[in-house]
């Protein structure tokens, strides 16, 4: 389950990435690709969140916390977005930072079971 919550991670770290230049050049970024990378973000979530549930490894708990943290920074930049403005370069910087710490995270615990 972790394997698979880190491959989603990943993914949704690729479109982010495309998501994050657009702000940087301080662009609308592609509203198809955020609600990818929206719904990435909710899979690996749960995916984390089963994995917990199921007791695969220790640390998962404070990973969850970080991620949820990141998504609770996603919501609002989302919510930027809708208003057709373009993100705070700081505020996409956090949320990039919490969710590559959660997912280190994530990726320690899985590295304990492996």
């Amino acid at each position: 389950m972790l394997t698979y919550a880190i491959l989603t991670f990943a993914a949704a770290a690729l479109g982010g990435l495309v998501l994050a230049s657009s702000v940087l050049r301080g662009k609308l970024a592609p509203w198809a690709l955020s609600l990818a990378h929206a719904g990435l973000g909710a899979a690996g979530l749960v995916l984390t969140g089963l994995a917990l549930l199921r007791a695969e490894a220790g640390g998962l708990v404070l990973a969850l916390v970080v991620l949820v943290v990141a998504a609770l920074g996603g919501f609002y930049l989302a919510s930027i977005h809708l208003r057709g403005s373009v993100a705070p370069k700081a505020v996409v910087a956090i949320h990039a930072g919490a969710a590559v710490l959660g997912v280190v995270l994530l990726a320690s615990a899985w590295a304990a079971v492996a």
